[in-house]
């Protein structure tokens, strides 16, 4: 789950990490009166929505009086924010962060993510702040300093401090800079975290560090545990696909291609969209139905594969186990049918119950294409795909 920049800020604060001074405005109005309530003459009106990028797609603004933060605010409030993170539809702009302007005199990055590999937190950190690191660690990863906490989770201050330094802050912003470090890791430890980003860590003209941007994320299975952090999700924010699908009990995520797949199992999914992307075609969708669906549930699957326009055919690969082929079967014949399905249907199965699943299909007198391996329903659903987009 992922929050906002102002949210972040507000559990930064909590935990004594060093932020500037801002109010959270959803109304132009509100933005006025918040500039208004902030020190010193500039203010910075920022766009808050799920992704990065967001100054170069306008969504960040320097403003030296309240008219600039007036026209500002009107600007980028209801405006649909493109960046390279949210798509080429963008997101709408529904709330501003209003912060005191901040006189900087070095930006670094700093972050604490969870290590897949590792099992565990890692702090990174670079003097390369206010930059995409991702571009930082291709194309200088020599900057890139990295610390991982001991086989017992600890993050020891001296490991801070050395990559501080390596960053190129002075014995006093060191200092800072280890606190920071310490409590932004508590913070990560305290709430399930996956990521806690500051950047840039801004060193101000008087050679403070202060977090002038903040992204957070949390592990989705350990909000039961927080409810507090859960209750900090925006739902304007999520994809409506996704939406429906959890009130369905479905996993999916929504892709860029044109052929929209519906498996069971995560692994099966990933293997799935490597056959189609082998066989030339792009998956518009990951639909996991799991091993509890039933024939409404699939139907329901499909009906939100549809909804998606991208989606020109449909690949469903079901290994029967928990979830047996003959269930899959009746749910797709039942979508078909309620769908008035125009689209190219291939459907690979195996498992228990497949026999009477392959009847069930065959039976139907649907225009039904099956198919016997997973490279060859791929390669199958490629094509009919081409065909009727020609």
């Amino acid at each position: 789950m992922n929050i906002h920049e102002y949210q972040a800020k507000e559990l930064l604060r909590r935990y004594g990490v060093p932020v500037p001074e801002g109010r959270v405005a959803a109304t132009v109005a509100e933005a006025v009166a918040a500039s208004n309530q902030l020190p010193g003459p500039v203010r910075v009106v920022k766009a808050q929505i799920h992704a990065g990028g967001r100054g170069k797609a306008g969504g960040v603004r320097l403003c030296r009086d309240v008219t600039e933060v007036e026209a500002a605010a009107a600007a980028v409030l209801g405006s649909r924010l493109v960046t390279h993170q949210n798509g080429p539809d963008g997101t709408v702009v529904r709330k501003l962060w209003i912060e005191q302007g901040t006189e900087i005199a070095d930006e670094l990055y700093l972050a604490v993510v969870l290590d897949p590999a590792r099992e565990s937190l890692c702090v990174v950190a670079s003097p390369s702040g206010g930059m995409d690191i991702e571009a930082v660690a291709a194309e200088t990863p020599e900057r890139i300093h990295v610390a991982f906490p001991d086989a017992a989770g600890k993050l020891w201050p001296h490991q801070a401090r050395e990559i501080l330094f390596a960053c190129g802050l002075n014995a006093r912003q060191v200092a800072a800079g280890t606190d920071i470090i310490l409590k932004l890791y508590l913070l990560c430890l305290d709430t399930d975290a996956t990521l806690a980003e500051i950047n840039p860590l801004a060193v101000d003209a008087e050679g403070r560090l202060l977090a002038l941007d903040a992204k957070m994320n949390f592990d989705d299975s350990a909000l039961g545990r927080h409810p507090d952090i859960a209750e900090l999700a925006d739902p304007g924010e999520a994809d409506a696909w996704e939406l429906r699908s959890a009130e369905l009990g479905i996993s999916y995520v929504r892709l860029g291609g044109s052929i929209g797949t519906l498996v069971n199992g995560a692994g099966l999914a990933m293997a799935t969209m490597d056959a189609i992307a082998q066989a030339g075609g792009e998956a518009a969708n990951f639909l996991d139905a799991g091993g509890g669906a039933d024939a409404s549930r699939i139907s329901a699957g499909f009906a939100l594969m549809l909804s998606d326009p991208n989606v020109r055919g449909i690949l469903v690969n079901i290994f029967g186990g928990i979830l047996r082929c003959d269930i899959v079967a009746e749910g797709v014949v039942q979508a078909a049918r309620e769908l008035d399905l125009q689209l190219p249907l291939v459907v690979r199965m195996e498992g228990t119950n497949v026999d009477q699943a392959r009847a069930i299909l065959a039976e139907s007198g649907l225009a039904i294409h099956t198919a016997v391996t997973m490279t060859e329903a791929a390669a199958m659903v490629v094509e009919l795909t081409k065909e009727g987009m020609q």
